[in-house]
């Protein structure tokens, strides 16, 4: 049995499927990732791009900030559409097999496929919020601001991603232990597992069932009971439901 044929007996067989997924996921929908040989961090800027996505660059350095949020995440991200992947995890979801999807992307591209029930770890670039005042506020705020995107009562617009220095949210680590510990098979596509905390809920899966599905080898390969190398999308788009 080759190994598409195997993860279709695993999906077939399953009933509480868990998505953890990378940028990987968006890529073949033309966002560029950040650790890929073209990725955002292989690119030359007068800041390091880690150092540019903290906490204590967005105080000290917030123009420079925006700057680069805006170049190369928002509007890489405007005109980005859902790619195989996207909709075949929506069609698992609506068919009752897939309870969650667990995500490290901060597209919004799950949601725009019509899946539901998305844990985003690192938030999403689609709600931002006002420092001063709390007010929230959509996309369009930010990506049709000049400059630093301000609100109404004079403060600067935060988008609700979780920066360098940053902790998770709480709510969505408590969902996302949950829903992996209760997964009877774990599909893990297009994450290089090196982002910690997010590769450690990995380890409150239960089950037998994880698959590795990436382009790369990664250090969950030897623990997984099926590995495919390819890009996630062509390899979901050969499922059948």
């Amino acid at each position: 049995m080759d190994k598409i044929q195997t993860l279709q007996q695993y999906i077939d067989e399953s009933q509480r499927i868990v998505f953890f997924g990378g940028a990987g996921v968006s890529t073949e929908s033309g966002i560029k990732d950040f650790r890929g040989v073209d990725g955002l961090y292989h690119q030359k800027y007068k800041y390091n791009p880690e150092t540019i996505l903290s906490h204590s660059f967005f105080l000290s350095h917030t123009d420079d900030f925006f700057e680069f949020y805006q170049d190369k995440i928002v509007q890489p991200t405007l005109h980005a559409k859902p790619n195989a992947a996207h909709y075949k995890l929506a069609q698992l979801e609506q068919v009752g097999k897939l309870t969650a999807v667990v995500t490290q992307n901060i597209d919004g591209l799950h949601q725009l496929a019509g899946s539901r029930n998305v844990l985003e770890l690192h938030g999403t670039i689609h709600r931002n919020y006002c420092t001063k005042c709390g007010q929230q506020y959509p996309l369009e705020a930010v990506s049709q601001a000049e400059g630093i995107p301000r609100c109404q009562c004079g403060g600067i617009l935060k988008p609700d991603v979780v920066l360098y220095e940053e902790p998770l949210d709480e709510t969505v680590i408590s969902k996302t232990v949950q829903a992996i510990s209760q997964a009877d098979l774990l599909i893990v596509g297009g994450t290089s597992l090196t982002v910690y905390p997010a590769a450690s809920f990995l380890d409150f899966y239960q089950g037998n069932r994880l698959v590795v599905i990436n382009l790369n080898v990664t250090s969950y390969d030897d623990k997984a009971a099926l590995t495919i190398n390819g890009k996630i999308g062509e390899v979901l788009d050969q499922i059948k439901l």
